[in-house]
């Protein structure tokens, strides 16, 4: 292991954001990492208030990414950040990314991964060119009943899968949130920031990854229908997609934020020849086997079940007796494999398969992807049929 912990530097995530708490938490949940330096807002006064917040030293809080990632770059080696993790709008991912990677910095993304399908090619790009590492904090599949879903569809025991529904339901955009000083509401309903879909760009995007995850198919095909509920608002906030993947299995992905009442009701089931699992977001603990010729089973994350469970979900749980292991402790996850892998190539040894399990450049492409076709899609007629009666 390297004899240190490694150095972050964080873009966005000042003090009136809500990420990028997130994130810090996340990142020192087990004491591989530490904050060193940031350019926490594009607001001066903001950006250093933050920094003193978060007792960032005077000389190593900046008040633009740029000026962060030069500075950084002529520290010493042993001075200098080793990553830096850009929490800001999707539009304002690309440039400081594009930018760290440049300059030899390993990058953590918040989701979307870009604005365009087009940056995100050029971000793998620059990648492959680098050798550096990207973790896409896609936080659900750090959860370790979803490592155990994927380890068990993977085994091959529910058979082939040949169908999956998968559907994250909020309402907090009910009302017109964005015209009401919702800072969160502003910027993701906002073209100009968010990108060209609002709901399945952010949360639509959640749910296809995780169906592809989990399945370990690829979408191949779909069929959307976007929509603008609440009146006076520039992007989608409901939607729902008939999906085609590898392998002839089928799918259906529904996402809203107009569904009043509803928190984060993220959920999936998959179907196979012989069984079939269940896993949501707000019980994450459980996950659901069901089988055609037998009893259905539970399993819950926790170190009661260690003999039983993979690898996968053993190492991604972290208290024993199925204490709740939840969002903060997803995210957590990611954070832990990705220093873990970084550590292990900086001393040179092979990272564990255990520890290279977390999204990367690869799942950044296919959620644009997802956006794109999924906007290109609602926008053509093709495939439906007016209801006669």
């Amino acid at each position: 292991m390297a004899h240190r912990k490694l150095r972050m530097g964080m873009i966005g995530g000042g003090k009136d954001a809500f990420i990028g708490a997130i994130h810090r938490i996340a990142a020192n949940m087990d004491g591989l990492i530490e904050l060193v330096c940031g350019a926490l807002s594009i607001h001066h006064d903001t950006a250093i208030e933050s920094g003193k917040m978060l007792f960032l030293p005077e000389d190593r809080t900046y008040t633009n990414y740029e000026e962060m990632i030069l500075a950084e770059s002529k520290l010493p080696e042993d001075k200098r950040m080793d990553f830096v993790t850009i929490v800001t709008p999707n539009f304002a991912h690309f440039g400081p990314a594009m930018m760290a990677l440049d300059h030899g910095f390993h990058v953590v993304i918040e989701k979307p991964i870009t604005f365009t399908l087009d940056e995100a090619k050029q971000l793998k790009q620059k990648l492959d060119e680098t050798g550096l590492t990207l973790l896409l904090t896609h936080t659900y599949s750090g959860y370790p009943m979803v490592k155990e879903a994927k380890q068990i569809v993977k085994s091959g025991s529910l058979g082939k899968v040949r169908k999956i529904y998968v559907e994250y339901i909020q309402g907090w955009l009910s009302k017109l949130s964005e015209r009401e000083g919702n800072a969160q509401a502003a910027w993701r309903t906002d073209p100009k920031r968010s990108g060209k879909s609002g709901c399945m760009g952010d949360i639509g995007t959640h749910a296809a990854h995780l169906a592809e995850y989990i399945s370990g198919l690829k979408i191949k095909q779909l069929n959307a229908s976007l929509n603008v509920v609440v009146e006076g608002r520039m992007l989608d906030d409901d939607g729902a997609v008939l999906l085609r993947f590898e392998d002839n299995a089928t799918g259906v992905l529904t996402a809203s934020q107009i569904a009043v009442g509803e928190e984060n009701a993220l959920k999936i089931r998959v179907y196979g020849e012989h069984g079939s699992l269940e896993w949501a977001q707000q019980e994450p603990n459980t996950l659901t086997v069901k089988w055609g010729d037998k009893a259905a089973q539970t399993y819950r994350a926790g170190g009661n079940y260690g003999d039983r469970e993979s690898s996968y979900a053993v190492h991604n749980t972290r208290t024993p007796g199925g204490h709740p292991e939840g969002y903060l402790e997803a995210f957590g996850n990611l954070y832990r494999n990705f220093a873990l892998t970084l550590q292990a190539k900086m001393n040179g040894e092979d990272p564990k398969d255990e520890w290279l399990d977390f999204p990367g450049i690869e799942d950044g492409i296919r959620g644009m992807a997802f956006i794109e076709n999924v906007v290109a899609s609602n926008n053509s007629n093709e495939k439906w049929t007016d209801y006669v009666v």
